[in-house]
């Protein structure tokens, strides 16, 4: 056995969860025997390529197969799940990186990086929604308390606060350095925080993240829930990163790589707000939640929780993507944006140091402030026209990601909610 072998058998391991993300951001995988270690790093855990979303993979032939192989760095033992460790996996066809893995996706973008001697740190944020199932659905696990502004409550924080150890603790023995958790805007919403890292680790965190909640969750009774805005009159679950750009040990200050994200918002959105559902969050005007921080027009400005971008000494916070992004893909988009600003050397004009939310749409467009798309349909068209975001992301996956939001958006305009039944049944 291993050296890695004999170290996580010394911790109780019996079995590797081989974890990979497909294109929606969810955990995917499967149970590998310890003594198979070997094996998962070498050739990997085999799936069935179609039966991925996003591979865009055939049902026969030598590339209908999909290998998930294994990073031996980031095995780790799981105190929720004793005797589980879960190791993360790049995806491989027919002996070579698969280009429509989100992970070599991301990969290949560092690289690029790695190119000009740089490197990207982000720090992500995500909030997420405790949620419990009542006779009348999902309500959120602490909607009873009837606080018109739930935030930095410290009654019910502490109600959830064996959930909120347990997973701190549990993540801490993974490595996540977690150093503050607090009670969001919403009932039912919290927000965790852990130290930035490279930009590939950032993302493995994040997705070690999410499995943890789901399962400590459901061991206490509870729904973990990443949807953007699961309740209309409530805010919605951001994913806010906090990018800076080092070359060596010093942090690099680059006005281009902003104004290259800003540049690229519009494709961008598709990738950060992915869902249906994140146009309800992402919304112009007045939120039915009284309580927004999503920032619909596309800025920035020091220290401005307004605008698209935030300017911080030493970095900027990119408050586009929320809680349903797939942390490879969003991640990938925002190096290439930033890059195609620095080869273009693109300005990234005035700062915005007033309160956008209180400006009306007329006087945003006076100002000659771009808006975000309003829609899934909308913000996939504009990745669709853009050649530099798709380039980044392959065109496996690029061609991939446009299909499955197009269907998603269609069976959505078709679908008829009970919002419609109850104004136009008997109306006309």
């Amino acid at each position: 056995m291993t050296p890695l072998g004999e170290t996580l058998a010394t911790q109780g391991v019996h079995t590797l969860i081989a974890q990979f993300t497909d294109v929606h951001g969810v955990a995917k995988g499967k149970f590998v025997p310890l003594a198979h270690l070997d094996t998962l790093l070498n050739e990997g855990a085999g799936f069935a390529g179609p039966s991925i979303w996003g591979t865009g993979l055939p049902r026969t032939g030598p590339r209908s197969e999909y290998y998930g192989r294994g990073d031996a760095p980031t095995a780790r033992a799981l105190p929720w799940m004793p005797g589980y460790a879960r190791i993360v996996c790049d995806g491989f066809v027919a002996g070579e990186p698969f280009d429509a893995c989100p992970r070599q996706v991301l990969r290949g973008q560092v690289a690029r990086l790695a190119e000009r001697g740089w490197t990207l740190r982000t720090g992500i944020e995500p909030e997420f929604f405790l949620l419990r199932r009542t006779a009348h659905g999902l309500a959120a696990a602490d909607a009873d308390d009837g606080l018109d502004k739930p935030s930095y409550d410290l009654k019910t924080l502490p109600r959830q606060r064996d959930f909120l150890k347990q997973l701190s603790d549990g993540l801490t023995a993974c490595g996540l350095d977690v150093f503050q958790i607090d009670h969001e805007d919403a009932h039912g919403q919290y927000e965790l925080n852990f130290h930035h890292a490279d930009a590939l680790t950032s993302a493995d965190h994040l997705m070690l993240f999410k499995m943890a909640a789901h399962a400590i969750a459901e061991q206490h009774g509870s729904l973990f829930s990443m949807m953007p805005k699961p309740f209309a009159n409530q805010p919605g679950s951001g994913m806010h990163f906090h990018v800076s750009l080092w070359e060596g040990a010093s942090c690099v200050e680059n006005d281009h790589f902003i104004a290259g994200v800003l540049q690229h918002s519009a494709a961008l959105c598709a990738l950060a707000a992915p869902t249906v559902n994140s146009y309800k969050r992402l919304v112009v005007g007045e939120s039915l939640s009284g309580t927004s921080w999503a920032p619909a027009y596309v800025a920035h400005g020091p220290n401005n929780r307004t605008a698209l971008v935030r300017t911080l000494p030493g970095r900027f916070e990119w408050r586009l993507p929320d809680a349903s992004a797939n942390p490879y893909l969003a991640t990938a988009g925002l190096i290439a944006a930033g890059l195609d600003g620095v080869d273009r050397k693109l300005p990234l004009g005035p700062a915005c140091t007033d309160d956008l939310f209180k400006l009306t749409l007329a006087e945003i467009r006076t100002r000659g402030i771009a808006v975000l798309p309003q829609s899934l349909s909308e913000a996939t068209d504009a990745l669709a026209a853009d050649e530099v975001i798709c380039s980044a992301l392959g065109d496996t996956l690029s061609g991939e990601f446009i299909r499955l939001k197009r269907e998603e958006w269609t069976a959505y305009a078709r679908h008829v909610s009970a919002w419609e039944t109850a104004r136009y049944a008997t109306a006309f």
